[in-house]
This record gives C-alpha cells, structure tokens and sequence, in this order.
C-alpha cells in the first residue's frame, strides 16, 4: 500500500523516531502502524546490542529530596555525545527516571528500570527506544538514595555532579544552609569515606605500604618505617574521608567542628556523590 507523508507524519508523533525511519518501518509493515512500531522498537534493541561495549562519558545528572526533607534520590543518565546530553528528549528522559526512582521507590537499579510508564512499558524499553531513534548507548550509570532527619541535596552547574547529604541529630533545626556547604564540600573534594572507620582495609594496607616505600626511598631506617608509615595514614584520613578534612570555607574548622559547632549532636550519617565522569 501507499505509505502517506501524513502517515510517516503520525508515526512520528507518536514514536519520536526520524522522518526516514518512521517511511522504512511502514513501508516495511506494509502500512500497519502496530508492526511499525515494533520494527522501531527492535532497531533500538539492535543499537543497544551492537554500542553494549561503547563508553558513556556524557550525561546528566539529577538530584531530588521529598517535600518533607527526609529522603533524597539521585540518578545519573549517561550517553554517548554531549549534543545527545543537551536535546530536549534525553533531557525528559533523565526526567523520567528520577520520577520513577522517586515514584517507585526502587531499592536497586534493576528494580528502577522495571518501573511501568504510563503507557505500560517499563522504563528499560523507553531507554531502548531513544538509543533507536538518536544511535547511542543511553545508560543509568547511577541511582542512589538516602534517608535521614533531614536530606540536602546539591547539583554543580555543569549538570553532571549531584550530592545528597544525609543529616542527623537536627533537634527540629532547619540545617539546610550547613547542609549545602557540606555537599559543595563533598562535591569538591571527594572523600571516599564519611571517617576513617568507613574506610575499607585494603585501601589502609595499600596506603601503608605506599607510606612505606616512601620512608624506604627517603633512607629512613627500617624500624622507623611502620611508625613514619602510620603517619602519612592519618594524614590521608584527614585529606580524604569527610568529617576529617579542613572545611574549604574556614580551614580553622574540620567537617566533624563545623558541624558540632553549627547545632550541638548534629552528624551526617551517609552521602552520595554521583558524577559523569567526562
């Protein structure tokens, strides 16, 4: 049958794929748009197959806290290109995926990308079908959530950094203001615990060893080195797990002062910080 410009028009509308690839599948389907849209369908699935190997390094990033402060969600969408990261679609599709996390309350990223949509599909096949119609690999690279007395988030200008900030011990204090100079604290400078407790111990035996070679290759002797060694471990605890590092705004204060200083108790229990590493 005759494939109209109004029909390509429609299936274009309806599925958001390209002018040439809304003709083809209809020619394909000979004019059935129910088959047409499942052709479209299996090419995302095609794409998807063949870029499984390809690198995301683009994307975007987005937080969420619920209104009443306590829980806060973040998802990071990657891609291929940064064009693809700026078009209005990938954009509402990240969209998509913080209303499923927030709406689903999903525990895992497998569970988040089972969540139906409204028409009945699982999020999954609307990544499939947006990896069809623009020919990248799209991936939610991130997904986490925390919970606490209170949750501030943070998202850095570029659109590819957020941070969620769990707070505890408020005593009913609004502490968003300390909250935030936390999380732009995290998001610049990356520590890898929240204390030296949340540091796993293959990370402290590899910074010992390094603290050894160092002495060794200074010429210290060898009974010093355990000694010279535990030393150059506190102070990686203090560059690098939160309530141990100098707060960037006042370097008279470490995180932990900051905060005991801000409200009496008060302690961040968790953070995340997610990124597209470009």
């Amino acid at each position: 049958m005759a494939i109209t410009a109004q029909d390509v028009n429609r299936l274009r509308q309806e599925t958001g794929a390209g002018m040439m690839d809304c003709k083809k599948a209809l020619t394909e389907a000979n004019g059935d748009f129910e088959a047409a849209k499942d052709i479209l369908r299996k090419q995302g699935q095609k794409i998807a197959s063949k870029r499984a190997d390809n690198t995301t390094s683009e994307g975007i990033v987005l937080t969420q806290v619920s209104e009443d402060g306590t829980t806060g969600k973040v998802i990071a969408l990657a891609c291929e290109t940064e064009p693809v990261s700026k078009v209005a679609d990938f954009q509402n599709l990240a969209k998509a995926v913080l209303d499923a996390a927030v709406s689903s309350n999903a525990a895992t990223k497998e569970e988040l990308l089972a969540t139906p949509q409204a028409d009945g599909r699982s999020l999954q096949d609307h990544i499939t079908d947006l990896m069809g119609k623009i020919g990248e690999k799209i991936d939610v690279v991130s997904f986490e959530s925390v919970s606490a007395d209170q949750v501030v988030a943070y998202n850095h200008s570029n659109g590819k950094l957020g941070v969620l900030v769990a707070l505890a011990n408020t005593n009913g204090t609004d502490v968003t203001e300390v909250g935030k100079d936390v999380a732009m604290q995290i998001a610049a400078m990356k520590p890898i615990a929240l204390d030296k407790d949340g540091v796993d111990s293959a990370t402290i035996e590899r910074e010992i060893e390094i603290g050894k070679e160092q002495a060794r290759a200074e010429g210290k002797p060898e009974n010093m080195l355990e000694k010279i060694a535990q030393g150059k471990l506190n102070k990686f605890y203090k560059e690098s797990t939160l309530l141990n590092q100098e707060f960037v705004k006042d370097s008279s204060l470490t995180i932990a002062q900051l905060l005991e200083k801000t409200s009496k108790g008060l302690k961040v229990t968790e953070f995340k910080r997610v990124a597209i590493a470009g």
